[in-house]
């Protein structure tokens, strides 16, 4: 079906949806890399406006591409809800949306009616206020050892990693990042090394940690999803089973994931979270990334525009009830996202539609250094998702990641933004900050005397542990 739009006298034509939702998205460098975007300001207005006039049935009744993902999307959609949104358009949605009793209505239960093709769609239509305040009053709670998601609360994925795997450089960053009260939404570890056995000391190490110093939060390594299953299956203890995911079968077959590795992965962790159920207050065990241009770099986006293939990765997530998403918004490169601006809107685009979704959204705001941005572009994305309501973002020390080499934000840059905005840790955490003295009358205070000896205690218990456990599995098995 084509669709049609006239701007200035000009008559624009769209041979079919995909074609619409690429030429009505905000600029990107990769669509225009992939030949998808719009070839002028007018052609992307006139999309925009045609885009405006489409019925949701109608996105729902063409599918994009035929794979598992479009399956998937299928097969999780709650047709009854999507009954009472089904005749309106796309432009009338984002009026709903942006109206003040579409949270109570969301809240039961809508987001599993809104397919990732219409959160896209829908988002194309925002300008980038409108993604701040559609997304803001969205709240997905979900629990693991401690609960994120709350109103009020944002989240910090603390990012202790280490150029070479070094096990005591990883806790002491952890500490470090403690001391800012960062750590609730995860002690999550970039491994330098995709090796069972690394994984395995690390997952040991922070577990110790946790368990001594009473930590009410959870940690994972971010190998891949095969590698951490290794290591449980050596004993090593998995909080969150992570993965990176991306919106086509293609692309996630370049992950060297299907659908089917993640739910069987998912199960592994739930059986062996039920061996050890007073760690846990809920059984969300799943951590994904998802990021704009993923698809692309594989040459697996069958003419997609990136954020429509970034919402049906939010969808694949969607449907193994995750703890955590967050987009790696500017990770990728300039061949994505070339500069500021594109990854400013992007990460808005990224949140605004993973809530919309229903999914747990935070976001790495990050960029490389070879693309057009600097650390006043992190700052200012990173004020526009606090506002926006964020579940979490990212603490990495001194904001430049030693092991990734990319720029991110830091420890301070995330207490920073609890303090601008009144926000808090996961309550549970919270609790722990103020019980062990770290924080009093909602400020964060120096570790002195007796708590800066407990720390150092707690870390020293882990590390001896750790390495015990190590000697043991290599006396049990020299050849690992």
């Amino acid at each position: 079906m084509a669709y049609r739009a006239t701007v200035h006298g000009e008559r624009f034509v769209f041979s079919g949806l995909a074609d619409l939702l690429a030429r009505a998205n905000e600029e990107k460098s990769g669509d225009g890399l992939a030949g998808v975007a719009a070839r002028s300001a007018t052609e992307r207005v006139a999309a925009k406006l045609a885009l405006a006039d489409v019925r949701l049935g109608d996105i729902v009744a063409t599918p994009l591409v035929e794979d598992a993902v479009t399956e998937l999307v299928a097969r999780t959609h709650d047709t009854r809800l999507f009954a009472s949104i089904a005749s309106l358009t796309v432009g009338e949605l984002r009026e709903l949306i942006l109206a003040p009793d579409f949270p109570a209505a969301w809240s039961l239960g809508l987001s599993r009616a809104i397919t990732p093709e219409i959160a896209a769609a829908v988002a194309k239509l925002c300008s980038d206020k409108d993604l701040i305040v559609g997304a803001k009053p969205l709240r997905v709670v979900t629990r693991c050892r401690n609960t994120q998601g709350q109103a009020g609360v944002l989240g910090v994925r603390t990012q202790p990693n280490h150029p070479t795997d070094d096990v005591e450089g990883i806790l002491l960053s952890t500490i470090d990042g403690l001391l800012y009260g960062c750590g609730d939404a995860v002690i999550g570890v970039n491994p330098a090394r995709e090796s069972i056995t690394s994984t395995g000391e690390i997952l040991r190490a922070l577990g110790g940690l946790i368990r001594h110093l009473g930590l009410p939060t959870q940690a994972c390594v971010l190998a891949h999803i095969t590698t951490q299953l290794g290591a449980l299956e050596r004993g090593a203890p998995v909080d969150l089973l992570f993965q990176s995911v991306a919106g086509t079968e293609a692309a996630n077959r370049s992950f060297g994931i299907d659908l089917r590795l993640l739910a069987e992965g998912r199960e592994a962790v739930l059986a062996e979270h039920a061996r050890r159920p007073e760690d846990f207050i809920g059984d969300q065990v799943m951590y994904f990334e998802t990021g704009q241009g993923s698809a692309l770099s594989a040459d697996a986006h069958h003419g997609i525009d990136q954020l429509t293939v970034e919402a049906r990765a939010q969808a694949v997530a969607r449907a193994f009830d995750p703890f955590l998403v967050n987009s790696v918004v500017g990770f990728i490169g300039p061949e994505y996202l070339a500069d500021a601006r594109q990854i400013i809107r992007a990460g808005l685009e990224d949140h605004f539609v993973g809530k919309l979704l229903g999914v747990p959204m935070g976001c790495d705001v990050c960029y490389t250094n070879h693309v057009d941005a600097d650390q006043n572009t992190n700052d200012d994305l990173l004020v526009l998702l606090a506002a926006a309501g964020c579940t979490f973002v990212m603490g990495v020390p001194g904001s430049d990641d030693v092991m990734l080499n990319y720029q991110s934000t830091s420890y301070h840059d995330a207490a920073g933004m609890r303090d601008l905005f009144g926000l808090s840790a996961a309550p549970e955490f919270a609790g722990w900050l103020v019980d062990v003295g770290l924080m009093r009358a909602g400020q964060l205070v120096p570790p002195e005397g007796e708590l800066g000896a407990a720390l150092g205690a707690g870390l020293d218990r882990a590390l001896a542990e750790a390495a015990a456990a190590s000697a043991s599995l290599s006396a049990r098995d020299p050849g690992r």
